[in-house]
């Protein structure tokens, strides 16, 4: 009995800053001349323009969390301190994405949920933001909560796996998968170019799921669950990590990534695409988890895409940054909305610590419908963007 993700919904915090904000703040907090002159390079090449945080003191100089010091640089403030926005802030964008998404899925009513899949690895909190849906949202108290935790850029995979299994096991099972990721919680300024890197790509968000083994209503585009695989790229452990210290979580991000994952990435997807019957030449849809510009161009390089095949996820890049796990799923949510034609096989890739690389086969069945009229998003206007 397959399972289906009948919908999938998205949220961001509030605050909204510009690559060249966020370049020109960074550029005020670093110290030496070179590091300056590395945070003009790496931030004009991201392919960002724009980022979300739940964090407002990037437009403060004596904010909650970052403060600058009378001699210009930023304070380290702990992973305490940290870890207690994020307990407030998760709390909050994951109730309001938890009614969004029921708002916009009216099949299926709080009541019918039996599962909640929490997935995130920017912060701890017991009770935590699976806790406070079910309260805050209404859901009922014996709902069964599972939480996927510190995996990384990857980890909607095992979300989505384990809802999918769940809904095989039994029919009747309706699981609210939901990823959020507070990155920029983490921010740690140093002149070494790796924390450069990760300053320039990490930012806030969140994705949810419903999935069921119930039939889709046909009213919408859904997809299919296929399968999935997990594999790991050899010798490739130290080239990326996540850690946790005393001022922050540590990000280790080698510059080898993207050659790495590009010399392995036909490889890794012959696991799964095998296994079908598959080659890349069969892919309609390219969902793959905007890491960074290098890595979108070495997948399409490697598997010699066309050249459209990445604009979803380079879009997703460019509106929002690398939000660590729900990023795919922003990818995925994009190809729902401008289905054009009634199936599709979508291939879905993210990649995360170890070097681990997820995949998933979906088919996409259904045209998305217009909408009578558009909706604004509750968002700062791009006008008034830091």
């Amino acid at each position: 009995m397959p399972a289906f993700i009948h919908h999938i919904a998205t949220e961001t915090p509030e605050f909204i800053y510009s690559n060249e904000f966020t370049r020109r703040r960074m550029q005020g907090w670093v110290s030496e001349p070179r590091a300056k002159r590395l945070v003009e390079m790496i931030y004009d090449r991201t392919g960002i323009e724009t980022r979300y945080s739940a964090c407002a003191d990037f437009m403060q100089e004596d904010g909650e969390l970052f403060r600058t010091q009378p001699d210009g640089s930023m304070n380290a403030p702990t992973t305490g301190q940290r870890n207690a926005l994020y307990a407030r802030a998760s709390r909050e964008l994951a109730v309001r994405l938890a009614r969004k998404t029921l708002a916009e899925c009216p099949h299926f009513a709080k009541e019918e949920i039996t599962h909640i899949v929490f997935a995130s690895c920017t912060g701890f909190a017991n009770p935590g933001p699976d806790y406070h849906i079910i309260r805050d949202v209404g859901l009922n108290e014996n709902v069964e909560r599972y939480t996927v935790g510190f995996m990384g850029c990857y980890a909607a995979f095992p979300a989505l796996r384990m809802a999918a299994q769940f809904c095989e096991a039994n029919p009747q099972a309706v699981v609210l998968v939901m990823c959020l990721e507070l990155c920029s919680l983490h921010l740690q300024v140093s002149d070494r170019p790796e924390s450069i890197v990760a300053n320039a790509l990490f930012a806030d968000g969140a994705a949810a799921a419903i999935v069921s083994a119930r039939e889709p209503a046909h009213d919408r585009p859904f997809y299919r669950m296929a399968g999935f695989h997990s594999a790991l790229v050899p010798s490739s452990e130290a080239h990326m990590a996540w850690d946790i210290g005393d001022h922050g979580f540590n990000m280790v991000l080698s510059a080898y990534v993207p050659d790495l994952i590009g010399s392995n990435i036909r490889e890794m997807l012959g696991g799964i695409l095998d296994k079908r019957g598959l080659t890349p030449e069969d892919i309609d849809e390219w969902a793959v988890h905007p890491g960074g510009r290098a890595i979108l161009e070495q997948i399409e390089q490697q598997l010699a895409l066309p050249a459209t095949a990445l604009e979803m996820s380079r879009g997703v890049l460019r509106d929002y940054g690398n939000m660590s796990s729900p990023t795919v799923m922003f990818v995925l949510k994009g190809f729902l909305e401008e289905a054009e034609t009634d199936r599709a096989t979508t291939c879905a890739i993210a990649f995360g610590p170890g070097l681990t690389v997820e995949t998933a086969v979906l088919e996409r069945c259904g045209v998305a419908i217009p909408p009578a009229e558009a909706v604004q998003p509750a968002i700062v206007p791009q006008t008034a963007v830091l």
